[in-house]
């Protein structure tokens, strides 16, 4: 890829494999590049150590979501979801094991499909997007059961808080939202740009990223990067980030990685310090 490319290029979506040892990161040509990090994280890590071992096209439009179960790699970008095989990526072997849509109201809608996570609790995917709406994929019948609507625009992302059963969703009208996954309804509603220490009108109220750990919750987009307690519904850290954070995870409970508008994946070891940046 040309110097023109990377310069255009944004990093939309990431996901660790089930080891740990390897990221995977998915970007706006319909890439996916993985990572070894066990290779960038060694005293002995060159710039060669934090390239991909491995980079392929993945969709015919943009990564915009990345997750891992046990044993795939989940992909989405425009209207479809492809599922490839941890085992066979590492051996460098390409080639999706299926693809799969959410049922649109109609046949020529492709929406863009912007986040998706695996709720454990009943072994469902839940997928979020261009249509505003909420999906749910049963993956052991692999077909989608429900749909949770409420958003008033477009969904940027998706999370599980597994010990509560909740869903909670992100988007562009700046709101994310608390579902409980038992009765399909939303529960509680955190406009975060209406939180002076949050907002930045500049940027706009839109939400990219959200992500739970217990009852930690860690968003951003238009606001800034914010870690919130979910209990009392309010921030506690604001992060000193430039632009507009697209992806944001916690890790073992020590490593905070975020993903912006650029070729690079930051790596944060602990929660002010950044360690190191990835890239394509």
């Amino acid at each position: 890829m040309g110097p023109v490319e990377l310069l255009h290029m944004s990093v939309f979506s990431q996901s660790f494999s089930p080891c740990g040892r390897y990221l995977a990161a998915g970007n706006n040509y319909g890439e996916i590049a993985l990572f070894s990090l066990s290779a960038a994280l060694s005293p002995d890590a060159t710039a060669l150590s934090q390239k991909p071992v491995l980079t392929f096209t993945a969709h015919e439009g943009p990564v915009f979501t990345l997750i891992s179960s046990d044993c795939h790699l989940l992909s989405a970008g425009n209207g479809e979801i492809r599922a490839w095989s941890w085992t066979e990526l590492i051996k460098k072997n390409i080639k999706p094991l299926w693809t799969k849509r959410p049922n649109y109201k109609s046949s020529l809608e492709i929406p863009e499909i912007n986040a998706m996570i695996i709720n454990p609790r009943d072994n469902s995917l839940v997928v979020g997007g261009g249509d505003n709406n909420v999906h749910i994929l049963d993956l052991e019948h692999g077909v989608f059961k429900s749909v949770l609507q409420g958003h008033t625009d477009y969904i940027h992302c998706v999370s599980v808080r597994e010990r509560e059963a909740d869903i909670l969703s992100g988007g562009e009208d700046g709101a994310v939202r608390i579902w409980d996954s038992r009765m399909d309804q939303s529960v509680h509603c955190i406009e975060v740009y209406k939180y002076e220490s949050c907002a930045r009108p500049q940027y706009g109220k839109w939400i990219s990223c959200v992500t739970t750990d217990s009852d930690w919750m860690l968003c951003g987009g238009g606001p800034s990067l914010s870690l919130w307690h979910l209990r009392s519904l309010s921030p506690t850290s604001i992060f000193p980030l430039t632009g507009c954070q697209r992806q944001a995870a916690f890790h073992q409970d020590m490593v905070l990685t975020a993903g912006g508008s650029s070729d690079h994946i930051d790596v944060f070891t602990n929660l002010s310090y950044r360690a190191f940046s990835l890239s394509f």
